[in-house]
């Protein structure tokens, strides 16, 4: 199964979901703050034992919610807009998309498994500074996965091509 579009599915992303986490309130809660809300709710078994688990729901259904939260912005000109829009595209069309930027997605999101791993084993021996470096590894492949969707995004739509759930005139 591929990861990408498992992970769409998990989160139930449909058109209208997609045009709300748009919003550039949206991407950059989400992208500021879901690593950290993890990492913190995980730790904090040090502190509430078991009721840890609560914290990490809390900052599951976040990770859920989150697409959700925030109205249809206005306009979609921005650079946050741009990149989540350029992942719907890149998820629905990705054999279309062009071989350089799958393989860039590829590579930036196999980058993002050391930072991972270092983040995880942090958090298993409470080794604070391997948790926190290891989000940022983590979090950096993803700053540039983002950066890389805004290209797609814009490729996509210099070819003429329509953006799934969207209409001309709103871009």
């Amino acid at each position: 199964m591929d990861f990408f579009a498992g992970a769409e599915r998990l989160m139930g992303m449909d058109d209208r979901v997609w045009r709300r986490h748009a919003n550039p309130w949206s991407g950059w809660t989400r992208m500021l703050t879901t690593l950290p809300f993890l990492v913190l709710a995980i730790w904090s078994r040090v502190w509430i034992g078991w009721w840890a688990l609560l914290v990490v729901a809390v900052a599951l259904l976040w990770i859920w919610w989150n697409p959700r939260a925030f109205p249809e912005p206005r306009r979609f000109d921005n650079w946050m807009s741009k990149g989540v829009l350029g992942e719907r595209v890149f998820l629905e069309h990705r054999e279309e998309v062009a071989a350089h930027h799958r393989r860039a997605a590829y590579v930036l999101g196999w980058l993002s498994v050391p930072g991972s791993v270092v983040m995880v084993w942090g958090l298993i021996a409470l080794w604070w500074e391997g948790a926190v470096f290891g989000a940022i590894l983590t979090a950096l492949p993803k700053v540039w996965f983002v950066d890389r969707m805004v290209w797609i995004f814009e490729d996509w739509r210099r070819e003429g091509r329509d953006v799934p759930g969207m209409e001309a005139h709103e871009l």
